[in-house]
C-alpha cells in the first residue's frame, strides 16, 4: 500500500478542463493553502461537537488527524477524505448523559462498538460487493439522510455562532460567496480561507468602533460581555502540549474531561447504534460525489472507505476521542466554476467525424466547456 501523487501538469497552471484527481497534486505550495482552507472549513464541527457530546475538544482535533492519516492509508489514497467529528451520534449520546451514572468512559465505550460495528459493515461490503449496499440503501435513501443531517445541524449555527455578531456573521457570509463568485483560479478556491481573515479583521474593526458585545461566551460556557476577538488564551497557553487525563484539575478548579479508556455498557450501546446507519448513508453518498466530480468509478473501494471510517472512529474512542464521519467538502477534485454536467468521454468505437462534431459543438455552446457535474464554485471545498 502506498501513497504517492503526481504533479498535475506542471502544478501551476489549472486550465478550465482540467481536473485534478485524487492522486495527482498541484505545486505544495498550492497544496498548503488548499490544505489550510480545509482545517478552516473543518474546524467548527470538529471542536463544536465534541464539546457539546461533553468531550475534549483539543484531544478530537488530534485524533482526527490520526484517524484521516489511516483512512487514506487503508483507501490507498483513492478516496480523498477528512474524518472530522460526527453529528449523528449527538442526539444519542444526549440520551447516555441522561441516564444515572453515564459517564465519559460509558459514552466513548458505546461509541467504540458502534465503530467496530461500522468497520465490519464495510469489511462485508468489501468482499459482497457494493451491490448489496445500493439494494439496502439507494441514493434516492442516503441522499435524505446525507440531507437531514445537514439540515439538523441549523440548530448549532442559530444557537452557538449566529448570536455571536449577526452582522459580522453575515458580512462574513456574503463575502466567502462573493469571491467564490468572483475570483478565478486559485483564489476563488481558497475563498474560505480568505474569509476567515476577512472575519477576523471585520471583527477586530467592530471591537474598536462599536466595543463588546453581550452573548455566549464559548471559553466560559454562558453569556457575557466579551470582544469579539481575545487572543488572551492564545498567548497564555504553550505552542505544544497533549491534553489532559480525564479528571485532572483545571486552572479553575474543576475536574476536566481528556484522554481515559472506554468503558462498555450494552444500553449506552444500543442508544447509539442507529448512528451506524447514519454513518453509512454518509460515506456511501461522499463516495458516491467524489466518483462523480472525478468521472471515476469507485464501486470497489466503497467498503474499504466505510471499513476505514470505523477503523478511525475505533482509535479515536479507544483514548477517550470523538466519534469520526467523512467531511464530503474535502475533494481533490478541481472543476472549474459554471460547470452543470460530468465530463464526456469519447467512446473507442466513435468515428474521428463525431469527436469532431462533438468538439465544434463544445466550441459554440454557452454551456461549461467541459460538461462538469459539479459547477459551483465551491467544488474544491464544498
Amino acid at each position: 500500500m502506498a501513497l504517492g501523487w503526481t504533479l498535475h501538469g506542471d502544478g501551476k497552471t489549472v486550465g478550465p478542463n482540467d481536473v485534478v484527481a485524487p492522486h495527482e497534486r498541484l505545486s505544495w505550495g498550492k497544496t498548503i493553502g488548499l490544505g489550510a482552507q480545509h482545517v478552516v472549513a473543518m474546524f467548527g464541527a470538529t471542536f463544536v461537537f465534541p464539546l457539546i457530546m461533553g468531550l475534549n475538544a483539543q484531544l478530537a482535533i488530534m485524533m482526527s488527524g490520526i484517524a484521516t492519516i489511516c483512512f487514506l492509508l487503508i483507501v490507498n489514497g483513492r478516496v480523498p477524505s477528512y474524518l472530522g467529528t460526527s453529528a449523528s451520534f449527538v442526539g444519542g449520546v444526549a440520551a447516555i448523559r441522561a441516564q444515572p451514572g453515564a459517564t465519559s468512559q460509558t459514552v466513548t465505550g458505546a461509541i467504540l462498538i458502534a465503530g467496530l460495528i461500522l468497520a465490519l459493515v464495510g469489511l462485508a461490503i468489501h468482499y459482497l460487493g457494493s451491490g448489496v449496499l445500493h439494494k439496502v440503501l439507494p441514493p434516492v435513501v442516503t441522499g435524505a439522510v446525507v440531507m437531514l443531517i445537514g439540515f439538523n445541524l441549523a440548530p448549532v449555527v442559530a444557537n452557538i455562532y449566529w448570536p455571536q455578531d449577526q452582522w459580522v456573521a453575515l458580512l462574513v457570509m456574503i463575502f466567502a460567496i462573493v469571491c467564490g463568485v468572483a475570483l478565478r483560479g486559485f483564489a476563488g478556491r481558497i475563498a474560505i480561507f480568505l474569509s476567515l481573515i476577512f472575519g477576523y479583521v471585520l471583527s477586530w474593526i467592530f471591537d474598536k468602533v462599536f466595543g463588546q458585545i453581550t452573548s455566549l461566551d464559548p471559553g466560559v460556557g454562558k453569556i457575557t460581555t466579551h470582544f469579539r476577538t481575545n487572543f488572551d488564551n492564545v498567548a497564555a497557553s504553550s505552542w505544544f502540549g497533549l491534553p489532559p487525563s480525564t479528571g485532572t484539575l483545571g486552572a479553575d478548579g474543576k475536574a476536566q474531561v481528556g484522554w481515559h479508556a472506554p468503558s462498555i455498557s450494552m444500553a449506552a450501546v444500543l442508544l447509539v447504534i442507529p448512528a451506524v446507519i447514519a454513518l453509512i448513508a454518509e460515506n456511501t453518498g461522499h463516495v458516491k460525489a467524489v466518483a462523480e466530480m472525478t468521472g471515476a468509478d469507485l464501486d470497489d473501494v466503497m467498503g474499504r472507505a466505510i471499513a476505514a471510517d470505523g477503523v478511525g472512529t475505533m482509535i479515536a474512542s479507544s483514548v477517550g476521542g470523538s466519534p469520526r464521519r467523512p467531511m464530503p467538502r474535502i475533494s481533490a477534485s478541481w472543476r472549474p466554476p459554471g460547470c452543470t454536467r460530468r465530463p464526456r468521454t469519447t467512446p473507442p468505437h466513435a468515428s474521428r467525424s463525431s469527436s469532431a462534431s462533438r468538439r465544434s459543438s463544445a466550441r459554440s455552446s454557452p454551456r461549461c466547456p467541459v460538461g462538469c457535474s459539479v459547477g459551483s464554485p465551491w467544488s474544491s471545498t464544498a
